[in-house]
């Protein structure tokens, strides 16, 4: 906690970092703040002002800004509470990336070009085209090596014209930069210009788990890390879902995979099988209309199971230059697949109109108009609209 003042407190509108309107609300600065804005890689500090909850807080200059739906009055004495757990998240992961930039380079000449702080693990951006299972264990091993140590973190400020600036590692300066340079040092490892928040010794990060690399831009490596309480995070998450894997497969963790596998090659079987069985139902609907003494011109079905193949069969066995058919397969409640086939004049007519009537899109050629359709329970008013065009047809023969 921390006791300040209100300097000033301004209407404002706050976008939602999730995308949607905007948030209504006030833009606050302090005379001092141990909120961090959002910088440097890192997201910013949460907390409250008094009761108020401050959602996001940014840097305008040397200035924090804090942004609160609730407005405050200016030379207001307040105390300030910061979400510590938030906190020592970023702390452990931004040190994290700190030590692992440093090691990277020192054992293999990989220079960071830039980093991301996520909300559930955080990348690191090499400048090297790829990098080995092993170059990772070694880093790996080596990073843990030095929390082991228990290597102090320290922090210093240089004046901007100090010679030992151009000593550590940055990557330049922001444009409105004003006052001391910050520089952030692992013991024996490490020297960083950050603004960033750190831990003070390499102990409080508990343990780095590198989590595989992705292909990043153009000759780059994205490395995926977790540090501290997120390693421990993970592990429970993983624990969790190999008890339940364990419960629904019946055998132990080491025969989870084999058995996945299994299940696989079953389903694989069942849905040839199934197929199959629907390709035959197909066939043997299509004959059934064919055998009646007296055919209808319209032939409408409509089947829970299927797929645009099951449709087509029927079409095909049937024939469509004098039947108008209307196939529609899917759940009535959800989204589905639609046929109409006949003559080509008719299909063409009226193919768009279905489609709107279904709350699909589709498209057709040669006598079939197909597509998808999102509203299946209008499947009665498609009908109504096709033995409407054929009692129309009969009444101009």
């Amino acid at each position: 906690q921390f006791a300040t003042r209100v300097v000033s407190c301004q209407a404002a509108e706050l976008r939602p970092e999730g995308g949607g309107e905007p948030v209504r609300g006030f833009q606050v600065v302090l005379e001092d703040t141990i909120l961090f804005p959002e910088g440097g890689g890192q997201p910013d500090d949460r907390g409250l002002i008094g009761d108020v909850p401050v959602l996001r807080v940014t840097r305008r200059g040397p200035e924090a800004v804090h942004f609160v739906q609730t407005a405050l009055e200016p030379g207001a004495a307040v105390l300030l509470s910061l979400d510590w757990e938030r906190r020592f998240d970023h702390m452990q992961q931004h040190s994290g990336q700190h030590l692992i930039t440093a090691i990277a380079e020192l054992m293999f000449g990989f220079k960071t070009t830039s980093w991301e702080l996520g909300r559930q693990r955080s990348v690191i951006e090499l400048d090297t085209p790829s990098m080995t299972t092993e170059q990772m264990e070694a880093l790996e091993r080596s990073v843990n090596e030095k929390i082991r140590e228990r290597v102090p973190v320290t922090v210093r400020e240089l004046a901007a014209d100090d010679p030992e600036v151009e000593t550590v590692r940055s990557r330049g300066l922001p444009d409105d930069h004003t006052g001391p340079v910050r520089v952030v040092n692992i013991e024996g490892i490490d020297s960083n210009m950050c603004c960033g928040t750190h831990v003070s010794n390499l102990s409080d990060l508990q343990v780095i788990k590198l989590l595989g690399t992705e292909k990043g831009k153009k000759n780059k490596t994205n490395l995926v890390f977790l540090a501290g309480n997120r390693v421990l995070k993970s592990i429970e998450q993983s624990h969790s879902t190999e008890k339940a894997l364990t419960l629904l497969l019946k055998n132990g963790p080491g025969e989870h995979v084999e058995a996945v596998k299994r299940l696989q090659s079953s389903v694989k079987l069942l849905q040839k099988n199934n197929l199959n069985l629907l390709r035959d139902i197909a066939v043997l609907i299509a004959q059934d209309f064919k055998s009646k003494p007296v055919r209808s011109q319209l032939f409408v079905l409509h089947r829970k199971e299927g797929d645009s193949e099951f449709m087509n069969i029927i079409a095909n066995e049937i024939g469509t230059e004098e039947t108008l058919l209307f196939l529609t397969v899917g759940d009535e409640k959800e989204a589905g697949l639609f046929l109409l086939a006949g003559p080509v004049e008719a299909v063409e007519n009226l193919g768009p109109r279905v489609a709107e009537l279904l709350g699909g899109k589709g498209a057709g050629k040669r006598g079939r108009f197909q597509g998808k359709a999102t509203k299946m329970r209008q499947r009665g008013e498609v009908q109504a609209l096709l033995q409407e065009f054929i009692s129309h047809q009969r009444a101009e023969t």
